[in-house]
Protein backbone atom coordinates (compact mmCIF):
# COMPACT_ATOMS: atom_id res chain seq x y z
CA UNK A 1 0.00 0.00 0.00
CA UNK A 2 3.05 2.35 0.82
CA UNK A 3 4.98 1.29 -2.46
CA UNK A 4 1.79 2.26 -4.47
CA UNK A 5 1.32 5.31 -2.86
CA UNK A 6 5.01 6.23 -3.53
CA UNK A 7 4.54 5.31 -6.91
CA UNK A 8 1.65 7.37 -7.39
CA UNK A 9 2.99 10.06 -5.65
CA UNK A 10 6.42 10.02 -7.81
CA UNK A 11 4.43 9.74 -10.74
CA UNK A 12 2.02 13.12 -10.25
CA UNK A 13 5.71 14.85 -9.24
CA UNK A 14 7.09 13.64 -12.46
CA UNK A 15 4.14 14.47 -14.52
CA UNK A 16 4.34 17.98 -12.57
CA UNK A 17 8.25 18.13 -13.83
CA UNK A 18 7.23 16.97 -17.41
CA UNK A 19 4.56 19.34 -17.95
CA UNK A 20 6.43 22.29 -16.11
CA UNK A 21 9.48 21.19 -18.31
CA UNK A 22 7.28 21.45 -21.59
CA UNK A 23 5.66 24.66 -19.89
CA UNK A 24 8.88 26.18 -19.49
CA UNK A 25 10.17 24.84 -23.53
CA UNK A 26 6.84 26.34 -24.83
CA UNK A 27 7.30 29.73 -22.59
CA UNK A 28 10.72 30.43 -23.84
CA UNK A 29 9.79 29.32 -27.51
CA UNK A 30 6.91 31.62 -27.45
CA UNK A 31 9.99 34.75 -25.50
CA UNK A 32 12.48 33.94 -28.23
CA UNK A 33 10.09 34.69 -30.59
CA UNK A 34 8.25 37.95 -29.33
CA UNK A 35 11.72 39.05 -28.45
CA UNK A 36 14.22 40.71 -30.86
CA UNK A 37 17.10 38.67 -31.39
CA UNK A 38 20.40 39.83 -29.15
CA UNK A 39 23.70 39.08 -29.00
CA UNK A 40 24.57 36.46 -26.38
CA UNK A 41 28.17 36.81 -24.39
CA UNK A 42 30.16 33.67 -25.46
CA UNK A 43 30.16 30.77 -22.69
CA UNK A 44 32.98 28.75 -21.77
CA UNK A 45 33.70 25.41 -23.07
CA UNK A 46 32.84 23.52 -20.19
CA UNK A 47 29.60 25.43 -20.34
CA UNK A 48 28.34 24.98 -23.61
CA UNK A 49 29.48 21.11 -23.26
CA UNK A 50 27.08 20.80 -20.43
CA UNK A 51 23.93 23.13 -22.29
CA UNK A 52 24.84 20.94 -25.29
CA UNK A 53 24.74 17.76 -23.43
CA UNK A 54 21.60 18.70 -21.48
CA UNK A 55 20.02 19.68 -24.75
CA UNK A 56 20.72 16.33 -26.53
CA UNK A 57 19.86 14.28 -23.44
CA UNK A 58 17.12 11.86 -23.48
CA UNK A 59 13.34 12.84 -22.61
CA UNK A 60 11.68 9.82 -20.36
CA UNK A 61 8.24 8.34 -21.42
CA UNK A 62 7.42 6.17 -18.53
CA UNK A 63 8.05 6.74 -14.83
CA UNK A 64 11.22 3.77 -14.72
CA UNK A 65 13.01 5.48 -17.21
CA UNK A 66 12.12 8.76 -14.95
CA UNK A 67 14.28 6.82 -12.03
CA UNK A 68 16.65 5.58 -14.33
CA UNK A 69 17.53 9.04 -15.47
CA UNK A 70 17.48 10.28 -11.80
CA UNK A 71 20.10 7.88 -11.16
CA UNK A 72 21.75 8.23 -13.82
CA UNK A 73 22.22 11.89 -13.38
CA UNK A 74 23.15 11.39 -9.68
CA UNK A 75 25.86 9.62 -10.94
CA UNK A 76 27.27 11.89 -13.72
CA UNK A 77 26.83 14.76 -10.56
CA UNK A 78 29.11 12.71 -8.19
CA UNK A 79 31.76 11.91 -11.02
CA UNK A 80 31.98 15.57 -11.77
CA UNK A 81 32.39 16.54 -7.98
CA UNK A 82 35.08 14.05 -7.51
CA UNK A 83 36.56 15.50 -10.59
CA UNK A 84 36.48 18.74 -9.76
CA UNK A 85 37.99 17.94 -6.15
CA UNK A 86 41.14 16.17 -7.87
CA UNK A 87 41.39 19.49 -10.27
CA UNK A 88 41.07 21.53 -7.10
CA UNK A 89 43.86 18.96 -5.28
CA UNK A 90 46.28 19.36 -8.46
CA UNK A 91 45.79 22.80 -8.71
CA UNK A 92 46.49 23.45 -5.31
CA UNK A 93 49.81 21.33 -5.84
CA UNK A 94 50.60 23.34 -8.49
CA UNK A 95 50.43 26.63 -6.76
CA UNK A 96 52.72 25.47 -4.10
CA UNK A 97 55.19 24.31 -6.82
CA UNK A 98 54.76 27.96 -8.50
CA UNK A 99 55.37 29.61 -5.14
CA UNK A 100 58.45 27.65 -4.28
CA UNK A 101 59.98 28.25 -7.99
CA UNK A 102 59.41 32.13 -7.27
CA UNK A 103 60.98 31.74 -4.03
CA UNK A 104 63.76 30.52 -5.44
CA UNK A 105 63.95 32.80 -8.16
CA UNK A 106 63.54 35.71 -5.41
CA UNK A 107 66.49 34.31 -3.49
CA UNK A 108 68.84 33.94 -6.50
CA UNK A 109 68.11 37.83 -7.79
CA UNK A 110 68.97 39.15 -4.10
CA UNK A 111 71.96 36.94 -4.48
CA UNK A 112 72.90 38.87 -7.71
CA UNK A 113 71.99 42.18 -6.49
CA UNK A 114 74.25 41.44 -3.22
CA UNK A 115 76.82 40.70 -5.80
CA UNK A 116 76.14 44.00 -8.08
CA UNK A 117 76.51 45.98 -5.17
CA UNK A 118 79.07 45.07 -3.84
CA UNK A 119 80.73 45.27 -7.46
CA UNK A 120 79.43 48.64 -7.83
CA UNK A 121 80.92 49.68 -4.31
CA UNK A 122 84.51 48.21 -5.59
CA UNK A 123 84.14 50.27 -9.08
CA UNK A 124 83.42 53.66 -7.44
CA UNK A 125 86.42 54.78 -6.47
CA UNK A 126 88.18 53.57 -9.58
CA UNK A 127 85.40 55.41 -11.03
CA UNK A 128 86.27 58.69 -9.07
CA UNK A 129 89.85 57.99 -10.00
CA UNK A 130 89.72 57.90 -13.23
CA UNK A 131 87.24 61.05 -13.69
CA UNK A 132 89.86 62.49 -12.09
CA UNK A 133 92.39 61.35 -14.02
CA UNK A 134 90.09 62.69 -17.13
CA UNK A 135 89.93 66.17 -15.97
CA UNK A 136 93.48 66.36 -15.06
CA UNK A 137 94.58 65.02 -18.65
CA UNK A 138 91.92 67.89 -20.33
CA UNK A 139 93.34 70.77 -18.80
CA UNK A 140 93.42 73.42 -21.26
CA UNK A 141 91.32 71.23 -23.60
CA UNK A 142 88.43 71.91 -21.14
CA UNK A 143 89.37 75.31 -21.35
CA UNK A 144 89.21 75.81 -25.27
CA UNK A 145 86.20 73.91 -25.38
CA UNK A 146 84.57 76.77 -23.71
CA UNK A 147 86.05 78.79 -26.04
CA UNK A 148 85.48 77.51 -29.03
CA UNK A 149 81.47 77.18 -27.89
CA UNK A 150 81.70 81.07 -27.00
CA UNK A 151 83.25 81.75 -30.37
CA UNK A 152 80.59 79.74 -32.52
CA UNK A 153 78.02 81.25 -30.44
CA UNK A 154 79.36 84.78 -30.88
CA UNK A 155 79.75 83.95 -34.97
CA UNK A 156 76.45 82.52 -35.89
CA UNK A 157 74.59 85.54 -34.30
CA UNK A 158 77.04 88.02 -36.22
CA UNK A 159 76.50 86.03 -39.33
CA UNK A 160 72.95 85.60 -38.88
CA UNK A 161 72.50 89.57 -38.75
CA UNK A 162 75.12 90.35 -41.41
CA UNK A 163 73.96 90.52 -44.88
CA UNK A 164 76.89 88.69 -46.16
CA UNK A 165 74.30 85.80 -45.29
CA UNK A 166 72.55 86.92 -48.53
CA UNK A 167 75.87 85.53 -50.22
CA UNK A 168 77.25 82.97 -47.95
CA UNK A 169 75.31 79.73 -46.73
CA UNK A 170 75.75 76.35 -44.78
CA UNK A 171 77.46 77.80 -42.29
CA UNK A 172 75.02 78.20 -39.64
CA UNK A 173 74.37 74.40 -38.96
CA UNK A 174 77.94 74.08 -38.18
CA UNK A 175 77.65 76.95 -35.63
CA UNK A 176 74.82 76.15 -34.14
CA UNK A 177 76.06 72.90 -33.60
CA UNK A 178 79.04 73.81 -31.93
CA UNK A 179 77.45 76.40 -30.00
CA UNK A 180 75.22 73.54 -28.44
CA UNK A 181 77.46 70.66 -28.01
CA UNK A 182 78.54 68.77 -24.94
CA UNK A 183 81.56 67.11 -26.12
CA UNK A 184 84.96 68.28 -27.53
CA UNK A 185 84.92 69.53 -31.32
CA UNK A 186 87.04 67.67 -33.65
CA UNK A 187 89.61 68.84 -35.32
CA UNK A 188 87.89 69.22 -38.34
CA UNK A 189 85.49 71.50 -36.66
CA UNK A 190 87.95 74.01 -35.41
CA UNK A 191 89.02 74.25 -38.42
CA UNK A 192 85.96 75.08 -39.91
CA UNK A 193 85.10 77.60 -37.32
CA UNK A 194 88.77 79.09 -37.70
CA UNK A 195 87.60 79.32 -41.80
CA UNK A 196 84.22 80.56 -41.21
CA UNK A 197 85.95 83.78 -39.07
CA UNK A 198 88.40 83.99 -41.28
CA UNK A 199 85.84 84.37 -44.59
CA UNK A 200 83.53 86.54 -42.45
CA UNK A 201 86.50 89.09 -41.67
CA UNK A 202 87.21 88.89 -45.37
CA UNK A 203 83.88 89.64 -47.26
CA UNK A 204 83.28 92.01 -44.79
CA UNK A 205 85.65 94.30 -46.70
CA UNK A 206 84.62 93.55 -49.96
CA UNK A 207 82.59 95.01 -52.87
CA UNK A 208 80.51 91.76 -54.47
CA UNK A 209 78.19 91.75 -57.11
CA UNK A 210 76.23 88.48 -57.08
CA UNK A 211 72.95 86.80 -57.78
CA UNK A 212 70.65 86.87 -55.04
CA UNK A 213 67.06 86.27 -54.21
CA UNK A 214 65.19 89.62 -53.23
CA UNK A 215 61.84 89.94 -51.56
CA UNK A 216 59.64 92.21 -53.63
CA UNK A 217 56.80 95.61 -52.59
CA UNK A 218 54.50 92.74 -54.58
CA UNK A 219 55.11 89.53 -52.32
CA UNK A 220 57.31 87.94 -54.71
CA UNK A 221 60.57 86.34 -54.94
CA UNK A 222 62.84 87.15 -57.88
CA UNK A 223 66.77 86.54 -58.35
CA UNK A 224 68.17 89.80 -59.18
CA UNK A 225 71.66 90.87 -59.54
CA UNK A 226 72.84 92.85 -56.25
CA UNK A 227 75.47 95.00 -55.15
CA UNK A 228 76.82 94.20 -51.61
CA UNK A 229 79.19 96.68 -49.97
CA UNK A 230 80.54 94.70 -47.13
CA UNK A 231 78.29 94.10 -44.52
CA UNK A 232 76.49 97.83 -44.40
CA UNK A 233 74.73 97.94 -47.43
CA UNK A 234 72.77 96.11 -50.33
CA UNK A 235 71.47 98.46 -53.64
CA UNK A 236 69.73 96.50 -56.52
CA UNK A 237 67.88 98.36 -59.69
CA UNK A 238 68.97 101.61 -58.52
CA UNK A 239 67.75 101.01 -54.80
CA UNK A 240 68.20 100.35 -51.44
CA UNK A 241 68.07 96.53 -50.43
CA UNK A 242 67.65 95.41 -46.40
CA UNK A 243 68.41 92.01 -44.78
CA UNK A 244 65.27 90.74 -43.03
CA UNK A 245 67.83 88.26 -40.41
CA UNK A 246 64.14 87.05 -39.33
CA UNK A 247 63.46 85.32 -43.08
CA UNK A 248 67.12 85.49 -44.35
CA UNK A 249 66.37 87.18 -47.11
CA UNK A 250 66.74 90.44 -49.06
CA UNK A 251 63.80 92.82 -49.03
CA UNK A 252 62.75 96.08 -51.19
CA UNK A 253 62.43 98.97 -48.95
CA UNK A 254 58.76 100.01 -49.55
CA UNK A 255 60.08 103.79 -49.04
CA UNK A 256 63.56 105.10 -50.41
CA UNK A 257 65.65 107.58 -48.67
CA UNK A 258 66.12 111.60 -49.96
CA UNK A 259 67.06 112.14 -53.37
CA UNK A 260 70.55 112.89 -52.76
CA UNK A 261 71.37 109.95 -51.26
CA UNK A 262 69.68 107.80 -53.61
CA UNK A 263 71.27 109.18 -56.74
CA UNK A 264 74.72 108.01 -55.67
CA UNK A 265 73.53 104.28 -56.16
CA UNK A 266 73.34 104.25 -59.80
CA UNK A 267 76.74 105.42 -59.76
CA UNK A 268 78.19 102.68 -57.12
CA UNK A 269 75.80 99.73 -58.65
CA UNK A 270 77.48 100.16 -62.31
CA UNK A 271 81.63 100.91 -61.50
CA UNK A 272 83.85 98.19 -61.84
CA UNK A 273 86.86 99.59 -60.18
CA UNK A 274 88.50 102.80 -59.00
CA UNK A 275 86.19 105.20 -56.29
CA UNK A 276 83.31 106.31 -56.36
CA UNK A 277 80.73 108.24 -53.98
CA UNK A 278 78.20 106.54 -52.51
CA UNK A 279 76.06 106.90 -49.31
CA UNK A 280 76.88 103.96 -46.95
CA UNK A 281 75.19 103.09 -43.75
CA UNK A 282 77.69 102.40 -41.28
CA UNK A 283 75.05 100.83 -39.24
CA UNK A 284 74.07 98.24 -41.26
CA UNK A 285 70.58 99.31 -42.12
CA UNK A 286 69.53 101.36 -38.32
CA UNK A 287 70.07 104.91 -39.61
CA UNK A 288 68.68 103.89 -43.27
CA UNK A 289 65.40 103.15 -41.48
CA UNK A 290 65.13 105.80 -39.29
CA UNK A 291 66.47 107.62 -42.62
CA UNK A 292 62.95 106.49 -44.03
CA UNK A 293 60.64 107.03 -41.14
CA UNK A 294 61.53 110.51 -40.91
CA UNK A 295 58.69 112.78 -42.44
CA UNK A 296 59.23 114.66 -45.59
CA UNK A 297 59.02 118.40 -45.65
CA UNK A 298 55.58 117.86 -47.32
CA UNK A 299 54.65 115.55 -44.83
CA UNK A 300 55.74 117.61 -42.25
CA UNK A 301 53.90 120.22 -43.17
CA UNK A 302 50.82 117.84 -43.33
CA UNK A 303 51.36 117.32 -39.65
CA UNK A 304 50.21 120.82 -38.94
CA UNK A 305 46.07 119.97 -40.39
CA UNK A 306 43.81 122.68 -40.98
CA UNK A 307 45.43 125.33 -39.23
CA UNK A 308 48.73 124.62 -40.65
CA UNK A 309 46.64 124.86 -43.89
CA UNK A 310 44.82 128.26 -43.58
CA UNK A 311 48.39 129.82 -42.29
CA UNK A 312 49.86 128.19 -45.20
CA UNK A 313 47.46 129.96 -47.54
CA UNK A 314 47.63 133.42 -45.69
CA UNK A 315 51.66 133.52 -46.30
CA UNK A 316 51.18 132.51 -49.70
CA UNK A 317 48.21 135.15 -49.82
CA UNK A 318 50.55 137.77 -48.46
CA UNK A 319 53.74 136.60 -50.16
CA UNK A 320 52.57 137.55 -53.62
CA UNK A 321 51.14 140.37 -52.55
CA UNK A 322 53.92 141.58 -51.21
CA UNK A 323 55.65 141.05 -53.75
CA UNK A 324 53.47 142.72 -56.55
CA UNK A 325 53.50 145.60 -54.27
CA UNK A 326 57.50 146.06 -53.59
CA UNK A 327 57.49 145.64 -57.78
CA UNK A 328 55.25 148.64 -58.41
CA UNK A 329 56.64 150.80 -55.39
CA UNK A 330 60.55 150.11 -56.51
CA UNK A 331 59.20 151.06 -60.11
CA UNK A 332 57.85 154.34 -58.64
CA UNK A 333 60.76 155.42 -56.75
CA UNK A 334 62.76 154.76 -59.90
CA UNK A 335 60.59 156.88 -61.94
CA UNK A 336 60.85 159.87 -59.17
CA UNK A 337 64.04 159.67 -59.11
CA UNK A 338 64.30 160.06 -62.81
CA UNK A 339 62.08 162.95 -62.24
CA UNK A 340 63.71 164.98 -60.12
CA UNK A 341 66.37 164.92 -62.54
CA UNK A 342 64.54 165.90 -65.71
CA UNK A 343 62.85 169.51 -66.25
CA UNK A 344 59.59 168.23 -68.43
CA UNK A 345 57.15 167.08 -66.71
CA UNK A 346 56.30 163.26 -66.97
CA UNK A 347 52.52 162.11 -66.27
CA UNK A 348 53.55 158.23 -65.64
CA UNK A 349 54.96 159.09 -62.09
CA UNK A 350 53.83 160.65 -58.99
CA UNK A 351 56.09 163.64 -59.04
CA UNK A 352 55.38 163.95 -62.74
CA UNK A 353 51.62 164.43 -61.58
CA UNK A 354 52.58 166.84 -59.41
CA UNK A 355 54.41 169.34 -61.60
CA UNK A 356 51.64 169.15 -64.39
CA UNK A 357 49.25 170.70 -61.36
CA UNK A 358 51.96 173.27 -60.77
CA UNK A 359 52.36 174.15 -64.20
CA UNK A 360 48.65 174.78 -64.73
CA UNK A 361 48.44 178.00 -65.90
CA UNK A 362 44.94 178.42 -64.57
CA UNK A 363 46.06 177.77 -61.04
CA UNK A 364 47.63 181.43 -60.05
CA UNK A 365 46.56 181.84 -55.88
CA UNK A 366 49.08 180.28 -53.55
CA UNK A 367 46.45 178.69 -51.45
CA UNK A 368 44.76 177.09 -54.13
CA UNK A 369 47.87 175.60 -55.98
CA UNK A 370 48.97 174.39 -52.04
CA UNK A 371 45.59 172.71 -51.58
CA UNK A 372 45.49 171.29 -54.87
CA UNK A 373 49.04 169.60 -54.77
CA UNK A 374 48.10 168.60 -50.97
CA UNK A 375 45.36 166.49 -52.59
CA UNK A 376 47.49 164.66 -55.44
CA UNK A 377 50.07 163.87 -52.81
CA UNK A 378 47.05 162.61 -50.38
CA UNK A 379 45.54 160.97 -53.97
CA UNK A 380 49.33 159.37 -54.68
CA UNK A 381 50.16 158.54 -51.17
CA UNK A 382 47.33 156.11 -51.02
CA UNK A 383 48.22 154.24 -54.21
CA UNK A 384 51.44 153.99 -52.81
CA UNK A 385 50.21 152.50 -49.62
CA UNK A 386 48.06 150.29 -51.46
CA UNK A 387 47.22 146.90 -49.81
CA UNK A 388 50.16 147.07 -47.08
CA UNK A 389 47.72 146.71 -44.87
CA UNK A 390 47.09 143.50 -45.54
CA UNK A 391 51.10 142.07 -45.27
CA UNK A 392 50.88 143.95 -41.95
CA UNK A 393 47.68 141.82 -41.13
CA UNK A 394 49.23 138.61 -42.37
CA UNK A 395 52.57 139.27 -39.84
CA UNK A 396 50.25 139.49 -37.24
CA UNK A 397 47.64 136.75 -37.70
CA UNK A 398 50.31 134.07 -38.67
CA UNK A 399 51.98 133.76 -35.33
CA UNK A 400 48.51 133.95 -33.64
CA UNK A 401 47.05 131.01 -35.96
CA UNK A 402 50.36 129.33 -34.75
CA UNK A 403 49.30 129.45 -31.31
CA UNK A 404 45.78 128.50 -31.93
CA UNK A 405 46.82 125.06 -33.80
CA UNK A 406 49.69 124.75 -30.40
CA UNK A 407 46.51 124.92 -28.30
CA UNK A 408 44.33 122.47 -30.20
CA UNK A 409 47.46 120.00 -30.51
CA UNK A 410 47.55 120.01 -26.80
CA UNK A 411 44.13 119.21 -26.53
CA UNK A 412 44.15 115.97 -28.90
CA UNK A 413 47.56 115.47 -26.36
CA UNK A 414 45.40 115.35 -23.39
CA UNK A 415 42.76 113.66 -24.83
CA UNK A 416 44.64 110.91 -25.69
CA UNK A 417 46.74 111.03 -22.67
CA UNK A 418 42.81 110.21 -21.29
CA UNK A 419 41.95 107.77 -23.07
CA UNK A 420 44.91 105.55 -23.41
CA UNK A 421 47.25 106.57 -20.41
CA UNK A 422 50.97 107.59 -21.38
CA UNK A 423 52.93 104.45 -21.73
CA UNK A 424 52.71 104.53 -25.39
CA UNK A 425 54.00 108.05 -26.60
CA UNK A 426 53.20 107.53 -30.66
CA UNK A 427 49.54 107.71 -29.07
CA UNK A 428 50.92 111.28 -28.19
CA UNK A 429 52.57 112.29 -31.12
CA UNK A 430 50.20 113.44 -33.82
CA UNK A 431 48.82 116.43 -30.88
CA UNK A 432 52.32 117.52 -30.17
CA UNK A 433 53.48 117.37 -33.81
CA UNK A 434 50.12 119.15 -34.54
CA UNK A 435 51.19 121.90 -31.95
CA UNK A 436 54.71 122.36 -32.69
CA UNK A 437 54.51 122.53 -36.81
CA UNK A 438 51.54 124.95 -36.78
CA UNK A 439 53.77 127.04 -34.21
CA UNK A 440 56.89 126.62 -36.97
CA UNK A 441 54.66 127.47 -39.43
CA UNK A 442 53.13 130.80 -37.55
CA UNK A 443 56.58 131.93 -37.37
CA UNK A 444 58.22 130.93 -40.83
CA UNK A 445 55.09 133.18 -42.52
CA UNK A 446 54.73 136.06 -39.59
CA UNK A 447 59.39 136.88 -40.29
CA UNK A 448 59.10 137.37 -43.80
CA UNK A 449 56.06 139.20 -44.01
CA UNK A 450 57.13 141.48 -41.10
CA UNK A 451 60.71 142.20 -42.74
CA UNK A 452 58.74 142.59 -45.64
CA UNK A 453 56.42 145.05 -44.69
CA UNK A 454 58.60 146.82 -42.63
CA UNK A 455 60.74 147.14 -46.38
CA UNK A 456 57.45 147.96 -48.56
CA UNK A 457 56.74 150.86 -45.91
CA UNK A 458 60.41 152.16 -45.81
CA UNK A 459 60.18 152.92 -49.38
CA UNK A 460 56.72 154.42 -49.50
CA UNK A 461 57.85 156.85 -46.75
CA UNK A 462 60.75 157.81 -48.87
CA UNK A 463 58.60 158.42 -51.74
CA UNK A 464 56.46 160.20 -50.18
CA UNK A 465 58.63 162.39 -48.47
CA UNK A 466 60.22 163.39 -52.09
CA UNK A 467 56.74 164.30 -52.88
CA UNK A 468 55.63 166.33 -49.81
CA UNK A 469 59.58 168.19 -50.03
CA UNK A 470 58.61 168.88 -53.70
CA UNK A 471 55.38 170.01 -52.95
CA UNK A 472 56.56 172.35 -50.37
CA UNK A 473 59.39 173.46 -52.63
CA UNK A 474 57.08 174.00 -55.77
CA UNK A 475 54.55 176.04 -53.19
CA UNK A 476 57.62 178.23 -51.53
CA UNK A 477 58.81 179.16 -55.43
CA UNK A 478 54.91 180.15 -56.69
CA UNK A 479 54.52 182.20 -53.00
CA UNK A 480 58.43 183.70 -54.05
CA UNK A 481 57.30 185.01 -57.47
CA UNK A 482 53.90 186.14 -56.38
CA UNK A 483 55.56 188.91 -53.64
CA UNK A 484 58.27 189.92 -56.70
CA UNK A 485 55.08 190.59 -58.99
CA UNK A 486 53.76 192.97 -56.40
Amino acid sequence: MQLFTFSKFAAAFAIVLVFGAVNASAQSETDAAAKPKTEIPPATASEMDKAKAAAEAPKPVSLPELLKLVKEGFTVERKENRDRELAFVRAKEKQQQLLEEALAELGREEALSEKLERRYNENEPAIAESEARLTARLGELGELFGVVRQVATDLSGQTWDSMTSSQLSGRGDLLDRLGRSKELPSTEDLERLWYELNREIIEQGKVVRYQAEVLTLDGKKEQQEVVRAGPFSVVANGKYLLWESADQILIEMGRQPPTKYLDTVPGFASATSGYVQFALDPSRGSLLNMLVETPSRVERVQQGGAVGAVIIGLGILGGLIGAWRWLSITITSRRVHAQRKKSLADGKNPLGRILKIYEDENITDTETLELKLDEVVLRETSQLERFLWLVKTVSVVAPLLGLLGTVTGMIQTFQAITLFGAGDPKMMAGGISEALVTTMLGLTVAIPMVLLYETLANSTRRVIDILDEQSAGLIAQRSEGTHVGD
